[in-house]
């Protein structure tokens, strides 16, 4: 996201924000310090913040409307959220600092009990005159939270456009600003870039890793999870695959959707495993909780009743169709009950601290989805706590994991062949986002199965874009060295104890005799995971590779392709694993380097 602003700032005056009669924090974070600055220097009608899930949107946003009522630069306030629960949620956190929005509001004059309305965009896109009346009667400030929920559908943003168009200020806020389709979000400026495609420009944005280094948000240790997968096609054909080894599309979700299966081995042995961590994470933060966000109802049921088998006690149960999900919701951020499993109602803006451990146990792969659903964990209410998020072992889900801090725009120009955009599945969920129902995730496409069996291996740690560690059993030693990392630790500390924990693991394997290694004995750095076309990239540029240096050195093609097994070991090239490849073209090259 282009920014304009650095999201370092120097300290406001002592009178900031002039002692607005609410109450307004006057202890406000860096990021929210500078963003505030930056807005009060330019007193723009626009204004875009970009701040990753936890930092902290609401409170800048409630300070700035605090401080546009005080001065009257605004007489009323409005607030747009994604859903339901969140514009409750807005109307709550105002209450606090003084601010009253109706979060009930339909129609008609509002009572003068009122500083303004929380609203849906779903809401606006059905009475979007009812809306424009209200800010065409008084200065208003629009609140826009999630803003690139405007573009979910063309009418939503149009009705946006329409509602707000006559606001005197207008505040968009987002964590995920990019989106897969072309539609315009409503408010937002767009810049070209050098390859002339238009990108969104936010006013102030504070990424994840400068909230990171602030102790703003939590540093995530993601765990991973392979184990071989059965399953019947449509056709009757039974199929065996380990997730993590290269495979097509279609076989990737369908050993997805079987490790998913309530009734196989992986989902009980993975929610055991996560917990475990969730019991070493509470010896440091007694109140921590943890979250498993499921594909669909069905499935959030049963797993409720894995935990209840797991840890003796009930799961709290929150779908989307039952109207008490938001109170549900409240009353677990308060408790200290250990479990609430969820569809995907909780994976966007919703506030409960406490989240510190997660089970991702949906197959919704889109990088959007993804962000906000470990945005859940992230936030952080004191120095040191750590957040651990467990996963399958799926290529595109590692790579989200491993690209935790990369800052994306919304882009006007993407091009729009599937097999092109790796953001092509968002477009159809962000339209479901405001619908009740839970089952539709995206799924409708994939192909019939039915899952057979499943078991579950320890696969690798990922933190800060490395991997650490070698495959284990559930229940293992070298599992619980893992999981049983301390739930309160600085981020350097972190990577050095999963160092650490990985040479132990190291040293324990060479000291075994060779014939009692039934699982891969080897670092996860030298394990890759990739899709099947993935790995014939690799075996293409490998061939390419050795063509070039046949004709450097002017051995046969068969004599550098056998040298090559010889020197960095394994099958030969048909058979080989991505990471044995990439060995194969790393020394390949070094052989190219030393003959010039």
């Amino acid at each position: 996201m282009t920014t304009s602003t650095s999201a370092s700032s120097h300290h406001l005056s002592p009178a900031f924000p002039g002692r607005a009669p609410w109450g307004t924090a006057s202890k406000l974070r860096a990021w929210q310090q500078g963003a505030m600055e930056a807005y009060l220097q330019q007193q723009p009608r626009d204004f875009l913040t970009v701040a990753t899930p936890g930092a902290g949107k609401t409170t800048f946003a409630l300070t700035l409307a605090s401080w546009l009522l005080h001065h009257h630069v605004v007489q009323q306030v409005t607030v747009v959220a994604p859903t339901e629960h969140l514009k409750k949620q807005w109307a709550e956190a105002a209450a606090r600092i003084g601010i009253k929005l109706d979060p009930d509001y339909s129609a008609g004059p509002l009572s003068k009990e009122y500083h303004g309305v929380a609203v849906t965009y779903a809401g606006v896109g059905v009475r979007p005159m009812l809306h424009r009346n209200r800010v065409e009667q008084r200065k208003t400030l629009v609140i826009l939270d999630e803003i690139h929920h405007a573009g979910d559908s063309r009418s939503w943003g149009e009705a946006c456009q329409e509602a707000f168009e006559p606001a005197t200020r207008r505040l968009a806020l987002t964590g995920t600003p990019f989106r897969s389709d072309t539609n315009p979000i409503p408010f937002v400026d767009y810049a070209e870039d050098r390859d002339g495609l238009r990108r969104s420009v936010a006013d102030y944005t504070y990424g994840y890793g400068n909230a990171l280094g602030d102790g703003v948000v939590r540093p995530v240790i993601f765990l991973s999870y392979s184990g071989n997968m059965r399953w019947r096609t449509k056709a009757g054909d039974e199929i065996e695959a380990r997730l993590g080894e290269p495979m097509t599309k279609d076989a990737i979700s369908q050993a997805w959707r079987t490790a998913l299966d309530p009734h196989g081995e992986w989902m009980p042995a993975v929610l055991g495993a996560a917990d475990r961590r969730l019991s070493e994470v509470r010896k440091s933060i007694p109140d921590a909780g943890g979250l498993v966000i499921a594909s669909d109802q069905d499935s959030a049921r049963a797993y409720a009743r894995l935990l209840r088998d797991i840890t003796g006690v009930g799961a709290t149960l929150v779908l989307s169709d039952d109207s008490g999900a938001s109170q549900r919701i409240e009353d677990f951020r308060g408790s200290q009950e250990r479990w609430m499993v969820a569809v995907r109602m909780v994976s966007e803006g919703v506030d409960v601290p406490r989240l510190a451990v997660g089970v991702y146990a949906t197959t919704i792969s889109t990088p959007l989805f993804f962000a906000q659903a470990v945005g859940r964990f992230v936030r952080s209410r004191r120095r040191g706590e750590t957040a651990s998020v467990f996963l399958p072992t799926i290529p595109a889900l590692l790579g989200f994991a491993n690209e935790m801090e990369v800052e994306r725009d919304h882009v006007l120009d993407k091009p729009k062949k599937a097999d092109d955009d790796p953001y092509a599945e968002e477009a159809d969920l962000l339209r479901e986002a405001e619908r009740e129902q839970d089952e539709d995730t995206g799924d409708g496409d994939q192909l019939p199965f039915e899952a057979l069996e499943s078991d579950a291996v320890f696969d690798r740690v990922m933190y800060d874009g490395a991997e650490f560690g070698m495959q284990a059993h559930p229940g293992s030693e070298e599992e619980q060295d893992y999981l049983g990392i301390p739930g309160l630790l600085e981020p350097e500390q972190v990577q050095t104890l999963l160092q650490k924990r990985q040479a132990r693991q190291i040293s324990h394997s060479r000291k075994r005799p060779d014939a009692e290694a039934d699982l891969l004995e080897m670092p996860a750095d030298r394990r890759p995971v990739v899709t099947h076309k993935e790995l014939l990239e690799l075996r293409k540029q490998l061939n390419n590779l050795v063509g070039a240096y046949v004709h450097q050195s002017g051995k046969p093609h068969g004599v550098v392709h056998n040298e090559l097994r010889r020197v960095c070991g394994g099958p030969p090239s048909a058979e080989a694993t991505a990471g044995q490849i990439e060995a194969r073209i790393a020394k390949v090259r070094e052989w190219a380097v030393r003959m010039r």
